[in-house]
């Protein structure tokens, strides 16, 4: 294989047409630009140049391989630039895994920040629950996720952004009595209505529960947070549900929060990247950036 710094001779040599302001263009002697040129000469079994007291010229051969060269050293040198863009936040691609919930419940400020400090680089969220958008990052198709990461998880390096509670709604009609304090065995009774089995949210509620000896049996099982409220709102049961995720709802009154002689420990929304993976410029600039917002001071991703 011919080392590509002969190439670049080549090409140089060619488009100046003269040993000598070739080697004032590379900085190198001219000595080393013809050693290179006959080194060049000599892997490939051919004449590329003609000499003459006026300079050189390609031969046949040499016009056809500059073709070649021209173009991929182009390429080459296109590359160059754009990784150099990449590294400052000049150009870019940066691809992100949340819910839909969380994107719009806490990414969107950094989201418009980031667009408007580096609107070069494009951005992609990809939507998902926690158990997706990790898969997605382990397989490389995002570059950072924003997720409910499992304590397990040995191949993530993951810092905690905010706390999420959870809590049980009804309707504020609903048959039930707001002013008591129900026991996990009473809320497990109710005509419940629940995220879908793989839903990460899910998992946690049954886990908790089954620790006190209850099962949890859903009558409704759901795959959109949205849809839990809107049959709560109707009062088609008793929905377990993010109590950050329906702020709104509560504070109009469109449903009311049952009481609980339990408290569920809270879980957290991680920021998620894959560990001993070094992150592009752009996805260590958002980590960064969102981290600092939440802490209030530099650091370190």
């Amino acid at each position: 294989m011919v080392k590509l710094e002969l190439y670049r001779v080549f090409r140089e040599v060619a488009e100046a047409g003269n040993i000598s302001l070739a080697a004032e263009n590379l900085y190198l002697s001219q000595s080393a630009v013809s050693q290179s040129v006959k080194q060049l000469e000599q892997q490939l079994g051919t004449r590329l140049f003609l000499r003459s007291p006026r300079g050189v010229t390609l031969t046949e051969d040499g016009r056809l391989l500059f073709e070649y060269v021209r173009s991929a050293m182009g390429l080459l040198e296109t590359g160059e630039d754009k990784l150099q863009q990449s590294r400052t936040l000049q150009a870019g691609t940066l691809v992100i895994g949340a819910s839909d919930t969380v994107t719009s419940q806490f990414l969107l400020p950094h989201l418009d920040a980031f667009h408007r400090r580096y609107p070069n680089i494009h951005i992609r969220i990809i939507s998902g629950r926690s158990y997706k958008v990790l898969g997605l990052l382990r397989a490389g198709r995002v570059d950072i996720a924003f997720a409910s990461a499992p304590g397990d998880a040995d191949d993530l390096d993951h810092i905690p952004c905010f706390e999420t509670h959870s809590c049980f709604v009804a309707a504020p009609d609903y048959p039930c009595d707001f002013t008591r304090a129900y026991t996990t065995e009473e809320i497990a009774a109710f005509p419940l209505i629940l995220l879908e089995k793989k839903a990460s949210s899910r998992t946690y509620l049954e886990k908790y529960f089954l620790q006190s000896g209850v099962r949890l049996t859903p009558e409704i099982e759901l795959g959109a947070r949205s849809l839990l409220v809107d049959l709560a709102k109707i009062g088609f049961g008793v929905a377990g549900v993010t109590r950050e995720f329906v702020q709104g709802e509560l504070a109009a009154g469109e449903i009311r929060e049952l009481s609980t002689a339990f408290s569920i420990p809270p879980r957290t929304v991680d920021l998620c990247m894959l560990r001993n993976v070094s992150p592009s410029a752009a996805t260590e600039r958002f980590a960064r950036d969102v981290l600092e917002k939440l802490q209030g001071k530099s650091v370190s991703v």
